[in-house]
C-alpha cells in the first residue's frame, strides 16, 4: 500500500482497544518492577525487549536538557583514583558517571569540590552546566588543590549529561529491511537515530505525513519510513517520547498498543520515584 493507504488504515481501521502482546507485556512489566533497576535502566531494557519482539528499531527520547535542572550531586569515592558520581535533576531523574583519574586525588578535594558544585550549580539547566563551570572556576581554585583534574572531569560529564537524552536499541535491524538497501538512505537514517532534534522536527520535514491516534500516539511517514511515537510526562513541564522506527509495512496495531503501554509504565515509574523522594 501507499503512504495514503497506511494513513487511511490507521485513521479509520486501527483497533486501538486491542491488548498488548502478552509476552511483551510480561517482559516489560518485569523490567519496570525489578527493584534493582532505576528509570533509565528500565527504559533501556524496554527498548531492547520491544526491538527484539517487533524486529524494529526502538528508542526513547528523554526530557529536554534545557528545561531540566540540576538539583544535587552525590559522590561515592572508591579509592583515590576512582569515584562514582550521581547527578540528580529536578524531575528525580538520576544519571551515574564513573570517574577515573591517572593521579591520586585526595578525598578532601573531592568532597570540597562537590560542596562547591552543589552550592553553585543547583537549579542550573543541564544544558548550561558546562558553561557555568567556567564562571565558578575561581571558587574551585580557592578550596581544591587538584582543581584542574576535577574541573576537567566534571565539565566532560556535564557535556555528556546534556547530550545523552537519546537511546535507541536495535539500530542494526534496519540493515535487513529491503526498503533501506540504498546505502546513502541508510547512512542518513542512522545519523537521525542519534539526534533528539531530528525526532522533534520529523513531522515538519518535507514529504512527511503525520496523524495522531485517539489515544495520543503520533504516526509519521517519511518516504518508506514509519515512526510511531508516544509522549510520557515526567513532570508538569517536561516530557519525553518512546519511539519505534521501521518500514511502512509494520504491524501498526501491535506497535501502537505496545508504545502506549510502555509510555504509561515510564510515567508511572517517574511519578512513583517522585512520590518516594517527597517522603524522604
Amino acid at each position: 500500500p501507499s503512504t495514503a493507504g497506511y494513513r487511511f488504515y490507521c485513521e479509520n481501521l486501527l483497533n486501538e482497544s486491542s491488548v498488548v502482546d502478552q509476552k511483551m507485556e510480561l517482559a516489560i512489566r518485569d523490567a519496570f518492577e525489578a527493584s534493582t533497576m532505576n528509570i533509565e535502566e528500565a527504559v533501556q531494557m524496554s527498548c531492547q525487549i520491544m526491538s527484539e519482539m517487533t524486529n524494529m528499531t526502538t528508542g526513547a527520547i528523554g526530557p529536554d536538557s534545557s528545561v531540566q535542572t540540576l538539583q544535587h550531586i552525590k559522590i561515592f569515592p572508591l579509592d583515590q583514583k576512582n569515584l562514582v558520581c550521581v547527578f540528580i535533576t529536578n524531575t528525580g531523574h538520576t544519571e551515574t558517571k564513573n570517574f577515573h583519574f591517572d593521579e591520586d586525588i585526595p578525598i578532601t578535594d573531592i568532597e570540597s569540590c562537590t560542596d562547591v558544585l552543589n552550592e553553585k550549580l543547583k537549579n542550573i539547566p543541564i544544558a548550561r552546566l558546562a558553561a557555568r563551570m567556567e564562571e565558578i572556576r575561581p571558587d574551585l581554585d580557592a578550596v581544591v588543590q587538584r582543581h584542574d583534574l576535577l574541573f576537567t572531569a566534571f565539565v566532560k560529564a556535564f557535556v555528556r549529561l546534556a547530550s545523552e537524552n537519546v537511546y535507541f536499541s536495535g539500530k542494526d535491524r534496519l540493515l535487513y529491511q529491503p526498503e533501506f538497501e540504498d546505502i546513502s538512505k541508510l547512512k542518513k537514517l542512522m545519523s537521525m537515530l542519534d539526534s533528539s532534534t531530528v525526532w522533534k522536527q520529523i513531522g515538519a520535514s518535507e514529504n512527511a505525513v503525520e496523524i495522531s491516534t485517539r489515544s495520543g500516539a503520533q504516526l509519521t511517514w517519511v518516504n518508506d519510513l514509519a515512526v510511531v511515537r508516544h509522549k510520557f510526562r515526567v513532570s508538569n513541564q517536561e516530557s519525553g517520547e518512546f519511539v519505534v522506527v521501521g518500514p511502512s509495512r509494520m504491524d501498526y496495531e501491535k506497535v501502537v498498543t505496545a508504545v502506549e503501554y510502555v509510555s504509561k509504565m515510564i510515567e508511572n515509574m517517574y511519578h512513583a520515584e517522585g512520590d518516594d523522594s517527597d517522603h524522604e
